[in-house]
């Protein structure tokens, strides 16, 4: 909450700042003060970075993986401090749902090296807050000179840390539930000493860049893309390059626990009813940390122009 309190206070702080400097006519009938308040929404969609699904192919990283077919919907909420159009802080609250599932590798199995074959799935709500600084280059020029109108479209970069919860869930006939408490890796297993158990609320960095247009001298619309680089590799609650033997959840979980773990942790069978996992088979990826990220469309009032 401390961080709340302090962000509050500095933009009252600009706020009240803002009253005594004047540094540019907006058009003819506005000026901006030193410093302006957006207050806006967000929707777009938000999609992720796992060792689940993908493309073809052996899994690779970042961009050249990713399945747009994945894509959910995302909301958000923003306001942001901005000194002279150049730097602004921001605090920014966004909600949305990554999902992945190796079934949809389905065409191009024989390409996947056992990916789809796996079988494993999830889905997670996302809950993210992000305390962030964007930078518009364009306006690094001063524009006290009227015979040179300011722009009206700014590209920006931003960069912040984010504090986000997440909770990845498998569905077994009809039903979710939630992997965390499974240990479905062995997390928490003395057998398996450093795999531990995996937190529902962490950090995370962010960066993007963006586009904002003023549409007039009270509204302006913004187009962006905002990664988030995460310090867990269990967004998808898969991480680890091997299978546990299912006799441990007997050992660790509660008996019905226990029972669907088993059904969770390995589901290739459901598609090779055949096959026999053995302790040690391949898994997932551990080398690679999973990400989120959101493409947004965003609508801010701006609070702060005075009229001539």
């Amino acid at each position: 909450m401390r961080k709340f309190h302090l962000v509050a206070v500095l933009c009252f702080f600009l706020v009240c700042q803002s009253v005594k400097g004047q540094y540019y006519f907006f058009n003819d009938k506005y000026y901006d003060n030193d410093v302006v308040i957006e207050l806006g929404g967000s929707f777009g969609i938000m999609n992720a970075f796992t060792d689940l699904g993908g493309k073809k192919g052996i899994g690779k990283n970042f961009i050249k993986d990713l399945n747009w077919k994945n894509s959910k919907p995302g909301f958000g909420l923003h306001v942001i401090a901005t000194y002279r159009s150049v730097i602004g802080i921001r605090l920014q609250g966004t909600l949305g749902q990554v999902t992945s599932y190796d079934s949809i590798l389905k065409d191009v199995r024989e390409t996947t090296f056992g990916r789809y074959e796996r079988n494993l799935s999830f889905k997670s709500r996302i809950a993210d807050i992000q305390l962030g600084i964007e930078v518009h280059p364009l306006f690094f020029k001063n524009y006290y000179n009227r015979d040179e109108e300011p722009p009206f479209l700014s590209p920006y970069i931003v960069a912040g840390v984010g504090y986000f919860s997440f909770d990845p869930q498998a569905n077994l006939n009809g039903q979710w539930y939630s992997l965390q408490p499974l240990s479905t890796e062995g997390q928490g297993f003395a057998e398996y000493p450093d795999r531990k158990p995996y937190k529902l609320n962490q950090l995370n960095l962010a960066a993007g860049l963006g586009i904002k247009y003023e549409v007039t001298s009270l509204i302006n619309a913004r187009l962006e893309v905002n990664h988030r680089f995460l310090m867990t590799d269990y967004l998808d609650d898969v991480s680890e390059d091997s299978y546990i033997d299912p006799a441990l959840f007997n050992n660790y979980l509660s008996a019905n626990r226990a029972a669907i773990a088993q059904q969770l942790f390995d589901r290739r069978a459901e598609v090779d009813p055949g096959h026999i996992t053995n302790p040690g088979y391949h898994r997932g990826d551990p080398k690679d940390k999973d990400a989120f990220f959101t493409i947004e469309l965003k609508v801010g009032i701006t609070l702060g122009r005075q009229r001539r």
